[in-house]
């Protein structure tokens, strides 16, 4: 049996009149942003970094309210709703989310929408001088109103600019939004950018966007509590904090041209520290999250499909694989590869083994290490079996250049994991894309630890250069606002098990 909803409704932590206020308020905990899931706190969230207009607030509100009225509602109770499809008129809005760019190539992108009812969406660019029209694709009611459009015939290492129609009429998306294919040139150098927890309130800060925007990454991983808090089996209430992702300016102006990439944690999945299907939950509930997710994203696929579950994907960005497993969905207490589960680890082995290189990033939404708190909720309580059979696979292998990325534990830390062997895995966890803190951020028994910090925003970056005959990727934290907190360079050859 679900959680009943009042449990989601609890009170705000952040007042109108402190908000008007310009407050930004700040404790022990790091950035405390509202925490209730209602909709005061969801509006206060809305306004949070900039005061938004009194018809986006109304629209929020009524959307807010469509999907509040049963745990199941979903956006065809939204494009069904008086009140919804009345704001929708006055205001002129055809899409209540979107574009968002994903599944990046060497040629194109596809481009996510939702739109306020189901209608026809097409994207243009201008290709080799002439205008070609892509789709058109449908939003529909089983698809959540949600349609991707598949970009493609753009050249590599080139800007395309492209507009969005829904049912014939141009909508409104920012003027930068534009497709940025990987250049095929090993002289240039690609940068993806990365990090976690942004939780609701991270979604909508400026300086941080803004600062991941100058730095043009061909594409960014965000994987785990990205835009969901706590709302366990209420997928109404999934969709309604999609719906206030959508809504943010910001988001907006950092996904029409910045290809993201994604997978869940706890927060995003049912609640803290939970997987699985948790105590009072069916499976039932865990594929309905499941199923929210995948409407809500842009990833080339997720895990094994709508029968075998699950969210995690491989796909390949510049000199890169990206490898982002799932550590929530198939999780048990008990028996073998019980972190990732059987089919999952067996996929990740299958695909490591894949891998191109020069460089694998692997990410996973806790930490890959004990350090902090003891590895709570992470590999090293639940599997360190499995995470030992992952890490001689690469060894015995010698599979080159993986990079372990990590969140879950607030605030941003690096660490080296010595090996039997000699051969040290590195391991960045910029878990500081909203602003908190959680545990210590540095130990002085962590003798293998690059950096330490909390209470900042600040997003992970790596840039390779695979120009040389030895090719090096450079690590770099950096605070919103453009501070390098921290900088690391590593060849291949130190990231190869010799």
């Amino acid at each position: 049996m679900a959680m009943n909803r009042r449990e989601y409704l609890k009170g705000c932590s952040l007042t109108g009149a402190a908000l008007a206020c310009g407050l930004r308020p700040q404790s022990a905990l790091g950035f405390e942003g509202p925490k209730g899931g209602d909709l005061q706190s969801c509006l206060e969230i809305l306004n949070l970094w900039d005061q938004k207009p009194e018809p986006v607030v109304r629209l929020y509100s009524a959307i807010y309210n469509a999907l509040a009225v049963d745990p199941k509602a979903s956006f065809s109770t939204v494009a069904a709703d008086d009140t919804v499809r009345k704001l929708c008129e006055e205001q002129g809005v055809r899409h209540l989310g979107g574009p968002m760019l994903g599944c990046l190539e060497a040629d194109g992108a596809k481009v996510w929408l939702r739109t306020a009812r189901p209608a026809k969406v097409e994207v243009k660019a201008v290709v080799d001088d002439e205008e070609r029209t892509y789709g058109p694709v449908h939003s529909t009611l089983d698809s959540d109103l949600t349609a991707i459009v598949p970009v493609t015939g753009l050249k590599p290492g080139t800007v395309t600019p492209y507009r969005v129609f829904v049912d014939g009429e141009e909508i409104a998306i920012p003027k930068h939004a534009a497709i940025s294919t990987p250049s095929d040139d090993a002289a240039q150098k690609t940068r993806i950018t990365f990090g976690t927890c942004q939780h609701r309130w991270g979604i909508a800060h400026r300086e941080n966007t803004d600062e991941i925007l100058k730095q043009k990454p061909v594409a960014m991983l965000m994987y785990g509590d990205v835009a969901v808090q706590d709302r366990n089996a209420d997928l109404g209430m999934h969709r309604a904090d999609y719906a206030l992702r959508d809504l943010q300016t910001t988001w907006r102006d950092l996904v029409c041209s910045t290809p993201v990439y994604t997978s869940w944690d706890d927060h995003d999945y049912f609640d803290n520290d939970r997987w699985g299907v948790p105590r009072n939950f069916t499976d039932e509930d865990r594929r309905g999250v499941r199923k929210v997710w995948t409407q809500a994203w842009n990833n080339p696929y997720y895990g094994l499909g709508d029968e075998g579950g699950g969210i995690f994907h491989h796909t390949r960005i510049g000199p890169c694989d990206v490898i982002m497993t799932d550590n929530r969905y198939f999780r048990t207490r008990n028996g073998k590869h019980c972190f990732l589960g059987p089919e999952q680890m067996a996929w990740l082995k299958k695909t490591l083994l894949s891998c191109k290189g020069p460089f694998i990033i692997m990410s996973c939404g806790t930490m890959w290490s004990d350090y902090v708190s003891g590895g709570k909720d992470s590999w090293g309580v639940f599997d360190p079996e499995g995470r030992e059979e992952v890490f001689k696979l690469i060894e015995d292998n010698r599979i080159p250049g993986v990079l372990l990325i990590s969140g879950d534990r607030h605030g941003a830390r690096g660490f080296r994991i010595p090996r039997p062997s000699g051969f040290e895995f590195y391991e960045f966890e910029p878990a500081s894309l909203g602003g908190r803190t959680g545990p210590p951020p540095t130990n002085a028994k962590w003798k293998t630890q690059l950096y330490g910090f909390s209470n900042k925003f600040a997003f992970g970056e790596f840039t390779f250069d695979v120009s040389q005959d030895d090719p090096t990727v450079t690590y770099r934290l950096v605070e919103a606002g453009g501070e390098t907190l921290y900088e690391l360079t590593l060849k291949r050859s130190q990231l190869t098990p010799s």
